[in-house]
């Protein structure tokens, strides 16, 4: 594990580095939300560039699967002849949507407890410890969420095939964008995926780094994902030539500590765990296979963000890393992403683009560099006129609503927020709380300044 300095965490504290060491010009300071903190707009952030391609625009235009991937993925279900395809692929995207977390054996038995006391207090039930074992049992399955893992056999495999590999391939092509946006000089030579399902991060990381990586780990419990996954690769069939070279498919991860990735990535694979101490036990080794980027991509629900944010902790355990601020309101809120993307013409995609939410987070090694800290755009902003509203996620672990103007911020950096999206930095500066104390009552907000 490593320690706090060997960490930069890319996603949650929306650091950015200082271009060419130069020296900053004259700042102009601007409350965005009046009474609780400012903003420090740098006047020469822009350089040369035109507002439209502020140094914080993060958000990638809408992505395509590649060409033979689709053509293979059509092929592939053409072949297999099944029947009542579009309701499969309905019915397990709405299953794996409205998936919530398996509930933990700890607090199964503090239920089964308290049911057990409840009944105890009916003097009228007969109180027989083989059905009162089984009334607690019923009530057990009324109130609790069952959860079940999936067996992806041949025929659910190609059902999830036609029902993520587009929507999987956008997501975790946003991540790696983040990456190359925010760190161009890096450049992979080896990655391993995680519950690789049907190749899409492979194809995906191809697509954002080509020939710089060498070599593709791709680890999958489901023998079916993994034969499904190489058809992929070679245009739907068994013995082509494969589209990305030097991929290799395995049922486990490798046993030696000593074999590490450049990039590792989990997608969508931590919510197949049962429990909580398989994924932290899952987590501690992919993070002991990362050499430098590990990344975790889930669904954009709360039970998706809670999973990332468990992860996150359990990596960080560092006091610089503040708490995930949607986690710590009063009504928590999933924090999550949206990535425009361009359906597999299958027969039943009616609409030509669609929308993958999701939730990532994305940790490095390495020592943090000095860094133009700037809150992240957690909402679609709302453009009105001659102001703006963005709804961000300062580094200082607070969430706020800002309001931008013309006027009262300066014109670059109300053109700058009207072009930003969600998921972008503001390049804005917020002083820590040393430079600008705030008493209880000054903070209209109430925010807690213990997180």
């Amino acid at each position: 594990m490593a320690t706090a300095r060997g960490l930069r965490h890319l996603l949650t504290c929306s650091r950015w580095r200082r271009g060419r060491g130069e020296a900053p010009q004259s700042r102009a300071l601007a409350a965005v939300v009046p009474g609780v903190s400012q903003v420090d707009n740098n006047s020469d952030f822009l350089g040369k560039r035109p507002h439209r391609r502020h140094p914080g625009i993060l958000h990638l235009p809408c992505v395509e699967v590649p060409p033979a991937l689709a053509a293979a993925a059509q092929s592939l279900l053409l072949e297999s002849s099944m029947p009542n395809v579009e309701k499969q692929v309905q019915a397990l995207t709405n299953y794996l949507w409205s998936r919530r977390l398996p509930v933990e054996p700890e607090e199964l038995q503090r239920r089964a407890v308290h049911l057990e006391e409840k009944f105890l207090e009916n003097p009228d039930l007969l109180q027989v410890e083989e059905k009162l074992r089984e009334a607690v049992l019923r009530a057990l399955r009324k109130t609790t969420y069952h959860w079940q893992e999936l067996s992806y056999h041949e025929s659910l495999s190609l059902v999830y095939m036609a029902a993520r590999l587009d929507g999987g391939f956008a997501a975790v092509s946003r991540a790696f964008h983040e990456i190359r946006a925010r760190v161009p000089e890096f450049q992979p030579q080896t990655l391993m995926d995680f519950g690789s399902g049907t190749g899409s991060v492979t194809w995906a990381a191809h697509s954002a780094w080509g020939q710089s990586l060498r070599e593709y780990m791709c680890v999958d419990s489901s023998a079916a994902m993994l034969v499904l996954a190489e058809k992929l690769l070679k245009g739907g069939s068994e013995s082509g030539e494969p589209y990305v070279p030097g991929v290799f498919f395995r049922r486990f991860l490798p046993v030696s500590p000593k074999v590490q990735f450049d990039v590792v990535v989990s997608a969508f694979s931590l919510s197949e765990l049962p429990s909580k101490a398989d994924r932290t036990e899952l987590v501690q080794t992919l993070w002991r296979k990362t050499s430098h980027f590990l990344i975790l991509v889930e669904n954009g629900t709360k039970a998706g963000h809670c999973l990332l944010m468990d992860a996150r902790d359990l990596v960080l355990k560092c006091p610089h890393e503040l708490p995930c601020p949607q986690l710590t309101a009063s009504k928590p809120l999933a924090c999550s992403f949206s990535q425009a993307y361009h359906c597999i013409p299958f027969s039943w995609n009616k609409k030509k683009q669609k929308e993958e939410k999701f939730s990532m987070v994305i940790l490095a090694r390495g020592s943090p560099e000095e860094a133009n800290r700037w809150p992240r755009i957690t909402q679609p902003v709302l453009k009105r006129p001659r102001h703006v509203h963005c709804h961000l996620c300062c580094p200082d672990g607070h969430m706020q609503h800002a309001v931008i103007t013309a006027r009262q911020h300066g014109r670059d950096l109300y053109r700058c927020a009207r072009v930003s999206s969600w998921g972008d930095l503001l390049p804005v500066i917020t002083p820590s709380e040393s430079e600008l104390p705030l008493s209880p009552a000054e903070d209209p907000l109430g925010v807690d300044k213990e997180a």
